[in-house]
């Protein structure tokens, strides 16, 4: 089946950065669109269509849906005060074609897939804002994934180019390489950038127990800095769980501090407290009460244990502690 092809020159020429990261078609460069049903002009409209099995690749960046809408506008026509839209209508003599012409926003929809060589976004629905470098994502099975980790949302999923930032809401999830999963019903990823070339970070993260000394993955690369978590939050290791009203997680250190309403439950046995501290990489919890209060608590016998004798406290074992001078949870 033969494909029809439009490539849209010229088209924001912004300047470029050292380093691309993540998912971006910001930089400027041509757009090589090709779809199997065609694609038409409006010109009246300053669109182009293609539809079926419809591409747009850009500087490394490339975008596969059902339908994808090309919006472009006279060169220069940069949004005023955060609203991306045309500053003025294009001559006759300015098309797609033309050097006098920019992309300002591409729509995508019908199980769209947005690639880099190491990231991979999904949804039913996509829309990139060029002037803010902004992807948006909706519909089902919302996703985006690096070799690090993947985000995934119910309602919709940002990323955020320029400020390496990708923001989950509804049900927001992040599953880490190592199995790590942090949720919230909003949450916002901070990812790391790359040093110049030449250069050595100035931190690294802390390796885990039992890692020490492995390879690990090149820095930046979508390697996520830290999230912060709104509303509903959980925080699940290989032992624990633990939840909260909200939290920051920093992947450096593997600490968590999750606040207000605290939880954590292990097994059968569950603490209860204002605050705490989780340690990711040594499963050490730390639960905090408020001033002049208990931390809250109930420990099970140990299950298959001699009869009649009770276990010790499973999160104790763990490593989750009490404040200085306060008794036993009750």
């Amino acid at each position: 089946m033969s494909r029809a092809i439009l490539i849209l020159a010229g088209l924001l020429a912004a300047p470029s950065l050292a380093l691309a990261q993540g998912i971006d078609m910001s930089q400027g460069g041509p757009v090589d669109i090709t779809a199997t049903n065609g694609i038409e002009w409006r010109q009246n409209e300053q669109v182009v269509v293609a539809r079926g099995d419809a591409r747009a690749v850009r500087d490394g960046t490339a975008v596969d849906a059902a339908r994808l809408i090309a919006r472009y506008r006279a060169q220069g026509g940069a949004s005023q005060g955060g609203a991306s839209q045309p500053a003025r209508p294009a001559s006759s003599a300015e098309t797609p074609l033309s050097g006098g012409s920019e992309i300002w926003r591409m729509e995508a929809e019908g199980d769209v897939r947005i690639s880099t060589p190491t990231d991979i976004a999904r949804g039913d629905r996509a829309v990139y804002d060029m002037d803010q470098a902004v992807l948006v994502l909706t519909g089902r099975n919302i996703s985006y994934a690096t070799p690090q980790h993947i985000i995934t949302a119910r309602d919709s999923l940002e990323y955020w180019t320029q400020r390496r930032m990708a923001v989950g809401r509804g049900s927001a999830l992040v599953v880490t390489q190592d199995g790590r999963r942090i949720a919230a019903d909003t949450l916002v990823a901070y990812m790391l950038e790359d040093p110049a070339p030449g250069t050595t970070p100035a931190s690294r993260p802390v390796a885990r127990p039992g890692t020490e000394g492995t390879a690990g993955p090149p820095p930046g690369q979508g390697r996520i800095d830290r999230v912060e978590l709104f509303s509903n939050v959980e925080i699940r290791t290989e032992t624990e769980v633990i939840r909260g009203d909200r939290a920051v997680y920093a992947a450096g250190t593997g600490l968590a501090r999750v606040l207000g309403n605290v939880r954590i439950t292990r097994g059968e046995n569950h603490v209860a407290g204002r605050e705490a501290i989780v340690n990711m990489n040594t499963g050490v919890s730390r639960i905090l009460s408020q001033p002049g209060e208990r931390v809250q608590g109930i420990i099970m016998p140990q299950q298959g244990g001699t009869p009649g004798a009770a276990a010790r406290p499973d999160a104790q074992r763990s490593g989750t502690q009490r404040p200085a001078g306060q008794g036993s949870p009750r």
